[in-house]
């Protein structure tokens, strides 16, 4: 191992993040979070909250938990989100699983909570517990769950939901899992091989948060454990009320903005096992150190140690020189460290204290890259950078490299005066590129397949780079680990980070991830090539199955500089009446070497920049489709690709939103798509409604895909041209018998003849928010159900008016088209004819 002398380097500690939409920008603790910090150290208790959803958890009792009993509170949330609908952007699936799980790190930074995660994936709505378990594989995602309890090592575990159906599937699994797992983590049989690492814990009391939104605005509450959590901290000027609001509008994906609460607010509680209070959910614990009085005694002593050294940290805390704690903080971890190492509070703990003497000495440590990216050998310039921004006497011993190489300081750091280096290190050779861990390997059932075992329930992965600053006040050494990021300045949003990424030498991404074939036609495959270093020569080729041709059969390409692009395009014909779906893979060579890389970022406002690296392949579809309607008029709601999806086939589709709509001659479109939740998001589309009205009434065709209808997005507008009703029903087995009302319905016969097989292959459901009730005049085209529910005609309804023809479907186009399921593209092409 090399080393190298840095003078005058100086460090910090990042403790907080500045914007909820920055990867790595980082501030120090204010005064008053200092203060909330030494008070938490004399507290020693931990609790889980279990869930089944991103936006399922109690913002408002995390705050509570956080700032108010100053215990430490996590959020167990058995899945990341993916089967929901998206707000905001077209993401779905496992982009949307994504965005998901960076909105709820987002409220943690507000709230104070922490993160957990199975490897349990969302698939979708699911109408019993039994389904859930059975599709996760019940024993996997126990023991995920259990996994969770002994890594984290709560006293309390509550529950957002109850066993008592009905419910979403999820949320009652979640219920059941958090019962089961109570019992399993403390014992030693469960699970062995987790115990042999994190032991066994036995957690004192499972508690059922109760959903009082279940319960009538009357409901006798007198039965039910009580807290207020309604309070108001002084040394933030916030009241948990105001902190879980702005946590639980960071779920903007699902549209879940709420307005801040104040004054009184009471939560309820059920005790479910263990330990069972009789007024609220904490009696009889001892949450502070006294709680290992009873033990060894020199464990008790070294536990009354650590009380009595928090309990002088708080007392001689001046908010107007927080560094003036640093001694009394040192002698706290000295306390902390005299702990056995089985107590369960003292690694959390120690952390805790160390964050707390930095955030006293207002330290600031970062390591810069020069670029947002590096490629597996390659190397990348940082910036190491420090400062001490107190009269604190620092010193900063060294500072350790990626790779391992040590700059040797051994200097004092001198009061707000910033300084560093520009070393350029090397990225290993086998440096992983950087994906989101879970989404690396595919998909195994129910669950994301993780091969790291220790990766498990983390919120995300380790940083592609990271530096170790070792530093010493008052004669204690600390270690502070820093990712590697990348800094630049937004013109309007100001200076933006991003953690430093590991990229191919060049992606490759096909324009479309399913490229469809209708009626045997040769179609264009373009592939966009980006460099991710200097000097890339090569040339990229489509691998087909037998059969299957590409011309040319290779493309060469130049790519002169890092972060340039290229597009190429291939002719594929697919073989003479293929019918079978078929997956095509883009492969770059480059220096003798193959790879196959395609990536695709996601950016919002509220979240870090996120990107997913996977092999470069897109599925290949045949189908035959007719169509009589060709011009289209799209009136766009959130999330879908149905638009896109369309023109991909052959459509002429002219988007509509509201400015265009409002000018546009309707008559010149054979027929008008209203995308998914538009009338709820858009409430001018209701002003539309009589000129839609009269363009069907003249010969047109308006098809409205689904609305939901709830306390959440309510749905005032009138839709067709006679009353109807949208409800909550829904048929979630994509493989439930799809049986015509009418055999001999028109709409079945042409231009596509439709029959059983158009309805295989569908994905996560069938449809969703069905018509409950409808005017006699819409007539209903199927009747589906799941198992054990009534069957539904809801999905969809058909009525004429005037000339034209009004259609309300609540099948799930958004998801069948990005999919490429041929049924679902005859099935609108047909509700798109005259």
């Amino acid at each position: 191992m090399r080393t190298t002398t840095l003078l005058g380097l100086a460090l910090s500690i990042m403790i907080a993040t500045a914007s909820p939409a920055s990867a790595q920008a980082q501030r120090p603790m204010h005064a008053g979070e200092i203060a909330q910090g030494l008070r938490k150290l004399g507290v020693v208790g931990n609790v889980l909250y279990v869930a089944a959803h991103p936006d399922d958890e109690n913002t408002r009792l995390l705050a509570w938990l956080v700032g108010e009993k100053r215990v430490r509170a996590g959020y167990l949330s058995l899945t990341r989100g993916d089967g929901g609908q998206n707000l905001i952007g077209t993401e779905q699936s496992e982009l949307l699983g994504l965005i998901r799980t960076h909105e709820l790190l987002a409220a943690r930074r507000i709230d104070g909570a922490e993160q957990l995660f199975t490897r349990a994936r969302d698939f979708g709505y699911s109408k019993s517990a039994q389904e859930s378990l059975q599709i996760w594989g019940h024993e996997a995602v126990l023991e995920d769950v259990v996994l969770a309890i002994r890594r984290f090592k709560p006293d309390v575990i509550l529950t957002r939901f109850n066993e008592r159906p009905p419910n979403h599937g999820h949320h009652t699994a979640s219920a059941i899992l958090a019962r089961e797992a109570f019992e399993a983590a403390a014992d030693p049989s469960r699970f062995p091989e987790q115990v042999a690492r994190y032991g066994t814990w036995k957690v004192d009391r499972l508690l059922y948060n109760v959903s009082t939104w279940r319960l009538g605005p009357d409901a006798d509450m007198s039965g039910y454990l009580k807290v207020d959590v309604g309070g108001y901290d002084p040394l933030v000027g916030r009241s948990w009320g105001e902190i879980a609001a702005d946590s639980r509008s960071q779920h903007k994906s699902q549209g879940f903005g709420v307005a801040a609460q104040r004054g009184t607010s009471h939560e309820y509680f059920s005790p479910v096992a263990g330990t069972r209070p009789k007024a609220e959910p904490f009696e009889g614990l001892d949450l502070s150190w006294g709680r290992f009085a009873k033990g060894e005694p020199k464990h008790a002593r070294a536990a009354a140690a650590v009380a009595k050294a928090t309990k002088a940290a708080w007392d001689g805390f001046d908010a107007k020189a927080p560094h003036a704690s640093i001694p009394a903080l040192l002698k706290v971890r000295a306390a902390l460290r005299a702990l056995p190492d089985d107590n369960p509070f003292k690694a959390s703990k120690l952390a805790d204290t160390e964050a707390l003497i930095a955030a006293c000495a207002g330290l600031h440590l970062e390591a810069r890259a020069a670029e947002p990216a590096a490629v597996p050998g390659g190397s990348v310039q940082l910036r190491v950078s420090a400062l001490n921004r107190s009269p604190a006497a620092l010193r900063l011993v060294s500072v350790t490299l990626p790779g391992g190489d040590v700059l040797e300081v051994n200097a004092a750091l001198g009061h707000n005066v910033p300084v560093g280096q520009s070393p350029t290190v090397a990225v290993p050779a086998e440096a992983p590129v950087s994906t989101p861990y879970w989404l690396r390997d595919p998909q195994q059932g129910g669950l994301f397949s993780v091969a790291d075992r220790a990766l498990v329930g983390r919120p995300s992965g380790d940083p592609a780079l990271a530096v170790a600053f070792t530093w010493e006040v008052g004669g204690e050494r600390f270690v502070t680990t820093r990712p590697v990021v990348y800094a630049w300045v937004d013109p309007v949003r100001g200076e933006l980070y991003r953690d430093l990424e590991i990229v191919p030498a060049v992606t490759a991404n096909l324009d479309r991830p399913v490229v469809m074939f209708p009626n045997g036609q040769t179609r264009d495959v373009s592939v966009t090539l980006a460099a991710g270093r200097d000097a890339a020569e090569g040339v990229v080729r489509l691998e087909l199955p037998d059969g299957w041709r590409a011309e040319p059969a290779e493309r060469p390409f130049e790519l002169a500089s890092k972060g340039a692009e290229a597009s190429v395009a291939f002719r594929v014909t697919p073989p003479k009446g293929a019918s079978e779906r078929a997956s095509v893979r883009a492969v770059v060579e480059l220096n003798g070497r193959k790879d196959s890389w395609a990536m695709r970022g996601i950016a919002y406002d509220h979240i870090p920049p996120l990107t997913v690296r996977k092999a470069a392949q897109a599925d290949l579809v045949p189908l035959q489709l007719e169509t009589r309607s060709r011009r289209i008029g799209y009136i766009p709601g959130p999330g879908d690709t149905v638009a896109e999806d369309l023109a991909a086939v052959g459509f002429e589709v002219t988007l509509l939103p509201d400015e265009r709509l409002a000018k546009e001659p309707l008559e010149r479109f054979d027929a008008i798509l209203v995308g998914v939740r538009a009338y709820n998001t858009n409430p001018r589309l209701a002003s539309h409604h009589e000129r839609l009205m009269k363009y069907v009434e003249q010969g047109g065709r308006l098809v409205v895909q689904y609305m939901t209808n709830n306390h959440i997005a309510p749905l005032k507008a009138p839709l067709g041209p006679w009353p109807i009703e949208i409800g909550r029903d829904r048929v979630t087995d994509e493989a439930a018998a799809m049986t015509p009302v009418d055999p001999k319905d028109g709409l079945l016969a042409g231009p596509n003849a439709l029959g059983p097989a158009d309805f295989d292959g569908w994905v996560q459901e069938r449809g969703l928010y069905f018509a409950t009730t409808w005017d006699a005049r819409y007539r209903p085209v199927f009747e589906l159900q799941d198992a054990g529910d009534e069957p539904s005609r809801g999905a969809l309804l058909v009525a004429r008016h005037g000339k034209g023809t009004f259609v309300y479907t609540g099948l799930s186009f958004f998801r069948q088209l990005p999919a490429g399921v041929p049924g679902a593209y005859r099935l609108l092409a047909n509700l798109l004819s005259q």
